[in-house]
Order: C-alpha cells, then sequence, then structure tokens
C-alpha cells in the first residue's frame, strides 16, 4: 500500500482558485464532461439545482438567475468514492476497541459512522484529491457493524453522512496460522517482521469456534424475525438482531471479508446457504475463483494495487494484475483503500492497475459507479447523469495522474474548499528567508 506520497503532491492536488459562492443553482459550461456511464461530451456542460444535476450536455444556457462557471479547456468527472475507509476513525491499537474496531464477535448495531470526527485532516487531503465520497467500515472479529456512505464535507458528524445504512461487515472465520491480514500497520506496531505461525490445531480450534457462532448468531437472528413477525411489539426488541433483519430479508448485503481462495469458496458457500446478498472484501485471491463469483454474481471490493504480495512466492505485482483479471473474468469489482490514511491514494490506486491490463476507463469506473453500483447506491451517485446527486470535481486533467490539479469540487451540489493542512503549510513557508 502506498502510504508516503510526497509533500509536493499535496500541492500540485489544489489550484489557488477560490470556491465559487453557494448559490443553489449553476452551470458548469464548456468543459470535457466524463459521463463514466455513457459518452464523454466535448465541450459540454453540467447544470445543478438544488444538489442534483438536472442537465448534462452540450450547448446547454444558464436559466435566468442561474450563475455559470466557465470551465472551457477543464474536465468534469463525477465525485470518487472509497468503497471501503476507516477514514475520521481513530484506531490506537490494534488490540484495542476503538471508532474503527469494537470488541466482541457481534455488533451489527453498530454504525462507524457516528464516530467521525469532522475535524480530522486526512478529509480535506481526501477531498482536494477528488475523493467526495466513502463507505466508512468498522472492523471487528466476526459481524463488526453497519458501513455508511459519508459525504467528505465540512460540517458536522450527522451533516456528513449522506446513507447510514448501506450494508453490515462480516470478517469471515479462516484457519489462520500467522496473525491476521492488516488493512495498514499501527503507527505504534511493534509486531516482529516474520512472526512465528501457530499450531494447525489451535487454529482449527479457533476456526470451529468461530462459525459455530456465527451459525447460531444467525439462527437465533431468525428465530427473532419469525418471533417479531407472529407477535409484532410483543417481543422485547434486541438491537443485534433488529440491525441484521435487512440482510436476512435481502435489502441489505453482507460485506465479507475474505482474503485467501480458501476462505472466499467457504464464504461464498455459506452465504449461499443462508440465501443472502454477498459483497467479497479484500479478496487478494479473488482471481482463483472468478468463474464461481461470474456464477452467482458476486461483486468484489478489491483492497489497494500499490500494496505487497502477501506470499514470499507470489509475483511482486499480483495486486495490480487482479483488477485487469476480474474485469475480463466479468466480475463486477471496486477498488477501495481500507485505510483510515491513505484515501487520498484512491485514484492512484486504479491507476496502478491500467498497465496490467485494466482498461483505462474501466479504472475510473473502480472508483465511482462500480462502486455505488455494488452497494446498491447506483441510481443517486457514481456518474454525472440527470437525477443523480451533484458530486462533481473539476481538475485539469486526468484525476487519476499525480501532476492533474484539481480546481474545484462540489458536494451534493454545493461548491466546498480543497485547501488543506500541507497546502497552508506550503503557503507559509515558501517564502521564508
Amino acid at each position: 500500500m502506498l502510504r508516503n506520497f510526497t509533500f509536493a503532491l499535496f500541492v500540485t492536488a489544489a489550484t489557488a482558485q477560490n470556491t465559487p459562492p453557494d448559490t443553489g443553482a449553476f452551470l458548469l459550461q464548456g468543459g470535457t464532461v466524463h459521463t463514466v456511464s455513457g459518452a464523454t461530451i466535448e465541450s459540454g456542460s453540467v447544470l445543478v439545482r438544488n444538489g442534483k444535476i438536472v442537465g448534462v450536455g452540450k450547448n446547454l444556457t444558464a436559466p435566468e438567475g442561474v450563475q455559470v462557471i466557465d470551465i472551457t479547456g477543464q474536465h468534469v468527472y463525477p465525485g470518487m468514492i472509497d468503497a471501503a475507509s476507516f477514514i475520521g476513525l481513530q484506531k490506537p491499537s490494534a488490540d484495542q476497541a476503538s471508532d474503527a474496531k469494537e470488541m466482541g464477535l457481534f455488533n451489527p448495531q453498530i454504525r462507524a459512522a457516528t464516530a467521525i470526527n469532522p475535524e480530522n485532516q486526512h478529509i480535506p487531503g481526501a477531498r482536494a484529491n477528488g475523493v467526495t465520497t466513502v463507505i466508512e467500515m468498522p472492523d471487528g472479529e466476526l459481524l463488526a457493524g453497519q458501513m455508511s456512505l459519508v459525504h467528505m464535507q465540512p460540517g458536522t458528524n450527522d451533516a456528513m453522512v449522506a446513507d447510514s445504512f448501506t450494508a453490515i461487515h462480516l470478517r469471515f472465520p479462516a484457519i489462520e496460522l500467522l496473525p491476521r491480514r492488516k488493512y495498514e500497520p499501527e503507527e505504534d506496531d511493534d509486531e516482529p517482521l516474520e512472526p512465528e505461525p501457530r499450531p494447525y490445531a489451535e487454529a482449527k480450534q479457533e476456526y470451529d469456534v468461530k462459525l459455530r457462532a456465527l451459525n447460531k448468531f444467525f439462527e437465533d437472528a431468525r428465530r427473532y424475525r419469525r418471533s417479531r413477525q407472529m407477535k409484532g411489539k410483543n417481543v422485547a426488541q434486541d438491537l443485534r438482531y433488529e440491525a441484521l433483519l435487512p440482510v436476512l430479508e435481502g435489502t441489505k448485503p453482507l460485506l465479507i471479508t475474505a482474503v485467501r481462495e480458501r476462505e472466499i469458496r467457504e464464504a461464498v458457500a455459506w452465504a449461499d446457504k443462508q440465501k443472502i446478498k454477498m459483497i467479497l472484501a479484500d479478496g487478494y485471491e479473488a482471481y482463483k475463483a472468478i468463474p464461481l463469483l461470474k456464477a452467482k454474481n458476486i461483486p468484489v471490493v478489491l483492497g489497494p494495487t500499490l500494496s505487497l504480495p502477501l506470499d514470499e512466492d507470489d509475483p511482486y505485482d499480483r495486486s495490480n494484475t487482479t483488477p485487469g483479471l476480474l474485469y475480463k473474468g466479468g466480475v463486477k469489482f471496486c477498488i477501495a483503500t481500507f485505510s483510515a490514511l491513505s484515501t487520498r491514494n484512491l485514484p492512484y490506486q486504479a491507476a496502478a492497475a491500467v498497465g496490467y491490463g485494466l482498461p483505462h476507463d474501466e479504472a475510473f469506473k473502480a472508483v465511482s459507479l462500480n462502486a455505488a453500483e455494488i452497494f446498491g447506491l447506483g441510481k443517486r451517485y457514481g456518474s454525472i447523469d440527470e437525477g443523480k446527486v451533484a458530486d462533481l470535481i473539476v481538475t485539469d486533467g486526468d484525476p487519476m495522474e499525480a501532476n492533474t490539479k484539481v480546481s474545484y469540487v462540489f458536494i451534493d451540489g454545493k461548491p466546498v474548499s480543497i485547501d488543506t493542512r500541507q497546502k497552508q503549510l506550503y503557503e507559509k513557508y515558501k517564502n521564508r528567508p
């Protein structure tokens, strides 16, 4: 995973242009409109009113009283979506409960988005690089909690949440001989570089205990559901089971983290038996199960491409090639950071797959429209189409290129600042004696 981008990158990610006034309606005129869902429109325009896109095309004129923003020579893209993020959530230690990680096996009632710190300095950094929304992902031992779509806009915690319940995260049990795969290292991480493996019998016993507990929890949740259907309000409410009802009824998906091929196949078989909608998360070895994922119509949220291989004998570019293989195999996927620190690098995670078999347009889809569609949000987010939420970025080039500058960011139809702490420090010290 790429973690140490240079200081200069923060500076080139944003220009010195002022944020346009918020008038409630505006017309972006004269730029190249990358709809993502359809054709690219040269010298096109995008009309926005009351937070929604109400017009897309060529030769649009601004209605009376609507502000016109001339973007001739620039490009308009939908804002990018990080489909699995911990941004704004504090993680003091891998072994402690935190805003991102809860203790205990079953916490489906927990919503990580309620713990976001709106003042977190990584949020403006992500926003200035074109990431307008993230799906906050709680972590835990098994059922970690509810995921929420969050806007990267300034304001209160509640105002940032755009969709409070998009999925529930389950970390599927695995026979772990080595310490669990981390999404990213902690700042105080003192684990040895080559940890000693555990005995197989010990790891298998732990796996069996967790799998039995998971099956029992779902059985109990189904009994609770039947009781609620028969007796209604006469049944004592259990918040854990209540949170799981949309998953059991098929209206919400279960995002299941499964890294290795064996875990992936077991998770798919388990989800099939439970008759629930599954999204595979962090499927490092998903390329080994492409026919199965295609047959079961299971989408994948891939981890960062800019990461080292898990095994010594893996090709160095394993994470780079997987997106292209999934695309060729007909498996819908998106790319996410699984990070509290690196959401700003999301466009470069997508770009890294382009040289390894993933078409350029599909790479941007992997951080926009595909992410929205996988979580059932495609009618509202992810592309520039009439009726969708106006999450837009204006750039001087391809947003997946590190030297591209972001001129404007609009979230929910409102212009937001692209200023960052790094830019402020740059301005402060660039002319020092």
